[in-house]
């Protein structure tokens, strides 16, 4: 009994397989439009043989169209190296930078609790997430939205997930365009110029336009490799700037000793307000709670990972995420615990790269400054290829709706310069988004990172009602809604009062 059971299951998962790549329906809908569902009848056969009669009739639903058409899924041969070079690249980056910020009002005893707690949250967010990358009927969810949707259903889904995503793929991508053009003027500035701000070299400097420009012409001529598999390479690059820059800033600030007159006391102490500091501390633990990134493109790393009724893409994607938050600890605690040692409540509220240019321009090098800021760039290049994945995918996914057939190349690479000029106008016309940052994290980062999986898996494995598990999902991902609230008013009441420097056009 246990190998007819078993050889069922295998038929009937195969016969998911064959319909997932075989059926194409120009009536698909993509999350952006009502999405319709792919119905699979399978006739009962006659013919002899416990196989064929294995195989009743039924209807089963599959979510995506040819997942072989799309750069996300167009190659599935991945392993666990890819899936920690991709986590790396993504998950580590210049926020992280900012955290003695937070440190600076937390404390050391605060400070540190918030980080372990928003690590370890996020951490099992995360394993929540690769667990519902496959369903019970072995139906894979390569998207983050997707996923959602399935959750929730497809109108509820796309409310809750539909602009968080978007956002934090798009809009990371602009993100990535004013810091990293940005840093390009600073580099620029920093080894053609002087302590006095006399240029003592030939070249010509740029405007802040033409470094956003020359940042966007690099990301997208990377961005022409195919698909997510085939950018490996380029995370793994990523993944080793990443280390190596978060390494060399809190190694560096201990080697060249503390500023004069460093507090390690709270600037909490010097409000009087009671809701000052309640927006302040709120504020704080939104440093940290968006520090960590890239939940948004972890079931799509995941469906890069090979899937069969032997062994699922769980095992490989497990031992990736492992490994990978094993470094991003390496990386994040010492840099918040020691660049708060190194700079105290000193520290500027723009973090880390601020304090080192502003407190170490003396005793380092030209050539060690710029190498970080070279670091800093290059990182920017290689995350912004994993989080442009999805806006790609979904472009081309509109496509196959129309026309029922595999992107070409040529349109393949038009769709993508056209993305890389939309992200370079919103980039020239907004470069205060990053002051925006705790405002958006708030409202799409903390429920996608949160929140949402929690709610997600409670409504796919359904665990008993008011068990443990159920109560323990359920009760965190409320904790991560509030989070997200609270967050956002306190973005909100800090914008009001400091006001926002809106300077339109003019990076």
């Amino acid at each position: 009994m246990g190998e007819v059971h078993h050889h069922d299951d295998e038929d009937e998962y195969l016969r998911s397989e064959l319909a997932l790549l075989q059926f194409s329906d120009a009536n698909f809908k993509s999350p952006l439009s009502p999405t319709l569902f792919i119905h699979i009848h399978d006739e009962p056969t006659t013919n002899s043989g416990s196989e064929s009669d294995s195989l009743s009739s039924e209807s089963e639903q599959v979510q995506h169209p040819k997942d072989e058409w799309l750069p996300i899924t167009e190659s599935r041969n991945g392993n666990a190296y890819y899936a920690v070079f991709h986590i790396l690249n993504s998950n580590i980056g210049f926020q992280a930078l900012m955290l003695p910020v937070a440190f600076a009002t937390l404390g050391w005893a605060w400070g540190s609790v918030c980080l372990t707690i928003a690590f370890i949250w996020q951490l099992y967010t995360i394993f929540l997430l690769i667990e519902l990358h496959e369903s019970a009927s072995r139906k894979r969810h390569s998207r983050y939205l997707f996923l959602a949707m399935s959750a929730f259903g497809e109108r509820l889904g796309k409310l809750a997930a539909l602009f968080p995503v978007m956002y934090l793929s798009g809009g990371t991508c602009v993100t990535l365009i004013i810091t990293g053009g940005g840093t390009m003027k600073q580099l620029f500035k920093i080894l053609c110029e002087n302590d006095n701000g006399v240029q003592t070299c030939s070249a010509h400097s740029l405007s802040g336009v033409e470094w956003f420009l020359v940042f966007t012409c690099a990301a997208i001529l990377i961005a022409q490799l195919p698909n997510l598999n085939s950018i490996a390479t380029v995370s793994l690059v990523g993944a080793v700037i990443a280390i190596s820059y978060c390494t060399l800033f809190w190694s560096l600030s201990v080697k060249k000793g503390r500023p004069m007159g460093v507090s390690y006391s709270t600037t909490l102490m010097s409000q009087e307000s009671s809701v000052v500091k309640i927006s302040d501390i709120m504020n704080a633990i939104g440093i940290i709670v968006l520090a960590f990134r890239g939940h948004n493109v972890v079931l799509e790393i995941q469906g890069t990972l090979p899937s069969n009724f032997k062994e699922t893409s769980k095992e490989p994607m497990r031992r990736g995420v492992t490994v990978s938050y094993i470094l991003i600890a390496t990386c994040l605690f010492p840099l918040a615990i020691i660049g708060f040692w190194a700079y105290g409540n000193q520290i500027p509220d723009r973090g880390l790269l601020t304090a080192f240019t502003q407190f170490h321009k003396q005793q380092v090098t030209k050539f060690s400054m710029g190498a970080l800021y070279v670091l800093v760039i290059l990182h920017c290049l290689c995350s912004f290829q994993v989080y442009a994945m999805p806006v790609f995918d979904n472009l081309e996914l509109r496509y196959t709706i129309l026309k029922n057939q595999k992107c070409p190349r040529w349109l393949r690479t038009c769709l993508r310069l056209i993305f890389g000029g939309i992200t370079f106008f919103i980039a020239v016309t907004f470069p205060f988004l990053p002051s925006l940052a705790a405002l958006l994290g708030g409202i799409t980062l903390v429920p996608v990172t949160y929140a949402y999986p929690c709610f997600m898996w409670l409504a796919i494995k359904k665990p008993r009602a008011k068990g443990v598990v159920w109560c323990f999902n359920l009760v965190l991902g409320c904790l991560g809604m509030l989070l997200s609230v609270l967050l956002v008013a306190a973005a909100i009441r800090t914008l009001a009062d400091k006001g926002l420097h809106a300077n339109f056009f003019k990076p």
